[in-house]
C-alpha cells in the first residue's frame, strides 16, 4: 500500500500531498446546464458546473435528492477506494474509465469532501469512509455546497421527453412543464434499487437522442441456484471461495470470476460479498443464454487429497460412529446432511468402519468442488449497481460529451460501466460526473 500513497498523492499519514481545491467560482460562463438526476454524479457535476460559471438547475424526480446515497456502504457512505483504477471497472471498454479516473481520481475526490468538510479514514481493502460513519454526512455537505453555491434543484421533476434544437435542449417533464438549457447532463442512474427512484428512464431519455444502451442486467447481487435443499441451510454462513465457471463446448469448466469470503446461504441460493462481487459474470452468461454455474471450495484451505487424508485420520479415531455424526466439530450440523446428499454417499447412516469403497473421496471431493447450476440473479430490488447502460463508444472519454448529439453529457451509473464492490461505483459517479460538470459549463469539445 506504500507505493499507492505516493502514486494517489498522499503521505503515509493520510494528508494529502497538494492542494487539489479549486477557486471557490469562476467567472459566470453564461452557460445554462440543466442535470437529469439528483444522484451522487449529478450533484458533483451540478457542483462542478456551478464552480465553472454557469447557471445550473438540477431535476430529481424524487421528492429529495441522493435517496440512494443514504443506503451505500449499509448506510456509512464507503464514498471511494484508494485502489480505483481500471482493473476495478467492468462494461463493454472498461478502459473508457480511465481518463476521467486520470482528471479526477481518488486524490482529489478526498480533497473535494475534505474542502467540504468530510474527514475520511481507511479500512480494510482501500474502503474510504466519513469519519463520521453516516451517509447522510456526504449527502448533508453535497446539498449544502449545492445550495450556497446558487444551483436550483427541482424535485418531483421527472423528464418524460428531450429535444435538442438549434442550440438549446427542451425537455418535458411529467406536469406539463417545459425546461431549456444550453447543455444537459444526463445523470439519471440505471435499474438498480427501483425504490430510490432508478427505474431506467435514463435509457429511455438517452435513446430518444439516438444512442445505443447496451442491455442492462443486475449486477453486485445475489444468485439464484437449482436445488431443493436452500430451506434446510437458510442462514447458515462460511468462510471458503465462490467462483463463477462457464462450460465449454469441449467438455469441462472454465472459472471466470472468483472471490473468497464470507458466504451465506439463503432460502433461493447464496448471498455474501463473494458472491456480490463473482454475480455480474454470472450476469453476463446468463444475458448470452449460458448457464452459469457456481463452484464453492467449502474447504480452500486444503486439495483434495488433503481433504481425504483428514476424513481417513477422522473415521480411524471414531469407527464406531455414523458418517453424519462423525463430521460435527468439522462441518455445521445443519450442513451435513445437505453435504452428504450432494455427494451421493448412499447410507449417512452408515458407520464409517464399513463405508462403501469411495465414499470418502466423494466426500473430501464436495467439500472442495461443490458445482451448483446458477438459474438467475436475484431482482433489481436487490441489486447494488446497474451492467450495462449507454455505449461508452458514443461518447467522448475527456469530457463525458456525446459523440451523437453536441451539448449532451453523460454520467454515472447510466453509461455501460459499473465497478466491483467497495467504493468504485461512486468513485465513477464523482469522477465522470465532475469531468460531465466542468466540461458542459466550459463547453469543451
Amino acid at each position: 500500500m506504500g507505493n499507492y500513497y505516493q502514486i494517489a498523492g498522499y503521505h503515509k499519514n493520510g494528508t494529502i500531498m497538494h492542494d487539489t481545491r479549486v477557486t471557490r467560482m469562476q467567472q459566470e460562463s453564461g452557460q445554462q446546464v440543466i442535470i437529469i438526476g439528483g444522484g451522487a454524479s449529478g450533484m458533483i457535476a451540478a457542483i462542478a458546473a456551478r464552480r465553472s460559471g454557469a447557471e445550473v438547475t438540477l431535476l430529481e424526480r424524487n421528492p429529495r435528492i441522493g435517496k440512494k446515497l443514504l443506503a451505500t456502504g449499509n448506510g456509512r457512505c464507503n464514498f471511494t477506494n484508494l485502489y480505483a483504477d481500471v482493473r476495478h471497472y467492468q462494461g463493454t471498454n472498461p478502459k473508457f474509465v480511465y481518463s476521467a479516473l486520470s482528471q479526477f481520481g481518488v486524490a482529489e475526490t478526498i480533497a473535494f469532501f475534505r474542502q467540504l468538510g468530510i474527514d475520511h479514514k481507511v479500512e480494510d481493502c482501500g474502503k474510504v469512509f466519513p469519519m463520521s460513519d453516516q451517509a447522510s454526512s456526504v449527502l448533508d455537505v453535497l446539498r449544502y455546497e449545492m445550495e450556497d453555491l446558487g444551483v436550483a434543484v427541482r424535485c418531483d421533476a421527472r423528464v418524460r421527453e428531450i429535444r435538442r434544437g438549434t442550440g438549446v435542449f427542451r425537455l418535458q417533464l411529467d406536469d406539463g412543464s417545459t425546461v431549456s438549457g444550453d447543455r444537459v447532463i444526463l445523470a439519471a442512474g440505471g435499474k438498480a434499487m427501483p425504490a430510490t427512484g432508478s427505474d431506467g428512464s435514463g435509457f429511455d431519455l438517452a435513446r430518444q437522442l439516438g444512442h445505443t444502451v447496451v442491455d442492462p442486467f443486475p449486477a453486485l447481487v445475489q444468485l439464484k441456484l437449482e436445488g431443493d435443499f436452500f430451506k434446510q441451510v437458510e442462514g447458515l454462513k462460511f468462510t471458503g471461495t465462490a467462483e463463477i465457471l462457464r462450460e465449454q463446448s469441449q467438455g469441462g469448466f472454465r472459472m471466470v470470476a472468483g472471490e473468497r469470503g464470507e458466504i451465506l446461504f439463503t432460502s433461493y441460493g447464496v448471498s455474501g460479498p463473494p458472491i456480490l462481487q463473482i454475480s455480474r459474470k454470472a450476469g453476463e452468461l446468463l444475458q448470452a443464454g449460458e448457464r452459469p454455474w457456481l463452484r464453492l471450495v467449502v474447504f480452500d484451505a486444503r486439495t483434495p487429497d488433503d481433504m481425504n487424508r483428514l476424513l481417513s485420520e477422522r473415521f480411524q479415531n471414531m469407527p464406531r460412529k455414523t458418517l453424519e455424526i462423525s463430521l460435527v466439530g468439522l462441518i455445521s450440523k445443519r450442513l451435513i446432511p445437505v453435504l452428504l446428499r450432494e455427494a451421493g454417499v448412499a447410507d449417512p447412516r452408515c458407520r464409517v468402519a464399513n463405508l462403501p469403497g469411495g465414499e470418502r473421496e466423494k466426500i473430501a471431493g464436495i467439500l472442495t468442488d461443490w458445482k451448483l447450476p446458477v438459474r438467475g440473479t436475484m431482482s433489481w430490488q436487490s441489486a447494488q449497481v446497474t451492467a450495462g447502460g449507454v455505449s461508452t463508444a458514443e461518447v467522448e472519454p475527456r469530457t463525458m460529451e456525446s459523440r451523437l448529439a453536441p451539448g449532451l453529457y453523460l454520467c454515472g451509473e447510466v453509461l455501460d460501466i459499473d465497478g466491483a464492490c467497495g467504493g468504485y461505483n461512486l468513485q465513477w459517479a464523482w469522477s465522470s460526473g465532475y469531468i460531465a460538470g466542468s466540461s458542459a459549463a466550459s463547453g469543451d469539445a
